[in-house]
């Protein structure tokens, strides 16, 4: 084997008083594919970040070429070769593609800025990468997939001699990711050096070389990629067996809680109903871009819609969130770190930002806020180092335990779930299937939309496919499998779908 061209050598990192790594110790070779793997909150960012200069290390030491190193910032790295693509976007909102692909390191002609020379750069770029974005759009008007892609566009463009990737697939979809893999092989063949981590274990088996699991922040497991099964690797990362990752299903009530007649989204949707039960779970499957966040946003007020919404068989007053939210309806974004929390305020002030009514008078009750987080941590095993610390903070699992317990504070009769599990590791998934089910079982009713076929089949009574913003088809008991929804989701009819 060649020389490793990147090394973290007995690596340890304290915020505080708090240890969150432990000695970690592996190397990256040229032309090999890295597998870093773990729970939320195993280490794996913050060792990522180390290498890649955002981070110091508090005992240990990072060579680069076999010389010991000091990446005094990630821009020091990256003068070095070392690139990182982070799992949270580091792009400027206001800022064109153009200009984000190539901040810090601007094409000019002479003293002016040659946007020309950018934009066809940046346009050969997410060429490889199959995305149709425009290099003038700015990054706030751009989808969140399409927002990874300028985030791995930016990286293949500064030629890389260690690339190091933060879960860059936790929300593409399976082509992009198809593309991306491809990507990858290519860098690979190149000699470039790949540090990658990710919760999909297909992909590790598909991609990696080398895998080292850390677990609590030390690390477990070291060796060849080849005949590591992916059961095996979600055994080895949270240290137990995995046999029953979906609970057994709850079986729904006769009574109907929602009712949602002839509903659409201006350029989303078009005349969807659809029904829930008490006590059931029902499944939203489709391809990206079919419709399926837009009707649910619609449904709780986020987009203006037309149609009826009625709960209970009582309509709602009006078309927005505070109607559906008095009527006992909450919708969890897939967007939890831009929608969801507040990442500069700590886990105190997101919890009860949903529950201040039942928690307020004439002042805020401090003390009753302070009880429910202790509820909270406990309940749904929201794990961080100290309560004050700002959400932001949190590993990715962790923020989805609390963006979960944030809306449960309100006390709703029907959550909608929008990407349930996206970009979180196997053993937190588990809980979250575990939380969902116990809802079903206490007579709450639970949408879950989710991209992964495996969540939707495993977690549903009942699934409803959309296709171009319109319903393609409800599937129910042995209907409910990947070949059907694909169909369907394809545009097929349900006849054909089930014939098939």
């Amino acid at each position: 084997m060649t020389s490793p061209v990147l090394e973290i050598q007995n690596v340890s990192r304290s915020f505080g008083p708090v240890q969150v790594l432990h000695n970690i110790d592996f190397a990256l070779h040229a032309g090999q594919v890295h597998a870093l793997i773990g729970e939320n909150g195993a280490g794996k960012s913050t060792t990522m970040k180390i290498l890649a200069g955002y981070l110091q290390p508090s005992a240990g030491q990072v060579l680069l070429d076999g010389m010991p190193v000091h990446f005094a910032s990630s821009q020091v790295a990256e003068d070095a070769g070392v690139i990182m693509i982070h799992q949270e976007f580091n792009l400027a909102q206001q800022l064109s593609v153009a200009e984000n692909i190539f901040l810090g390191r601007e094409i000019k002609r002479g003293l002016l800025l040659d946007h020309t020379a950018m934009h066809d750069q940046s346009k050969a770029l997410l060429e490889r990468l199959n995305c149709p974005v425009d290099p003038r759009a700015k990054i706030s008007e751009i989808s969140v997939p399409n927002r990874q892609m300028v985030e791995i566009a930016k990286a293949l463009g500064r030629k890389a001699r260690v690339l190091i990737m933060d879960e860059p697939t936790a929300v593409l979809t399976s082509r992009e990711t198809d593309i991306l893999l491809e990507q990858i092989d290519r860098l690979r063949e190149q000699g470039t050096a790949i540090l990658y981590t990710s919760h999909k274990l297909d992909e590790i088996a598909h991609i990696a070389d080398y895998v080292t699991v850390l677990r609590d922040g030390h690390q477990v497991f070291a060796d060849i990629a080849d005949g590591l099964s992916e059961d095996q690797m979600a055994e080895t990362m949270v240290g137990r067996e995995l046999s029953n990752l979906f609970p057994p299903l709850q079986t729904p009530q006769d009574e109907t809680v929602l009712s949602v007649d002839n509903l659409s989204v201006d350029g989303w949707v078009e005349n969807v109903s659809f029904t829930l039960k008490k006590g059931e779970v029902l499944g939203i499957a489709g391809l990206v871009g079919s419709g399926r966040t837009e009707m649910m946003e619609g449904v709780v007020g986020l987009r203006a819609a037309t149609g009826r919404v009625a709960i209970n068989n009582n309509p709602l007053k009006s078309n927005s969130v505070l109607a559906a939210r008095q009527a006992g309806m909450v919708y969890l974004t897939e967007d939890r770190k831009e929608k969801g929390l507040l990442l500069q305020k700590n886990l105190r002030e997101n919890l009860t930002l949903l529950a201040l009514d039942k928690l307020s008078g004439v002042f805020i009750n401090r003390l009753g806020e302070e009880q429910a987080l202790d509820n909270a941590i406990a309940e749904f095993d929201i794990r961080a180092g100290d309560r004050e610390m700002n959400a932001g903070n949190l590993s990715g699992g962790n923020q989805q335990k609390l963006l979960l317990a944030k809306t449960m504070l309100a006390e709703p009769d029907i959550v909608i779930i929008d990407e349930p599990t996206r970009g979180i590791d196997i053993g937190t998934k588990q809980q979250i299937y575990e939380f969902i089910n116990q809802l079903a079982a206490s007579g709450k009713s639970v949408i879950v939309i989710s991209s992964e076929m495996s969540e939707v089949i495993g977690l549903s009574n009942r699934v409803i496919v959309m296709a171009s913003g319109r319903v393609a088809g409800e599937l129910t008991g042995k209907d409910i499998n990947e070949g059907t929804i694909v169909r369907l989701a394809m545009g097929m009819t349900q006849n054909k779908a089930t014939a098939a």
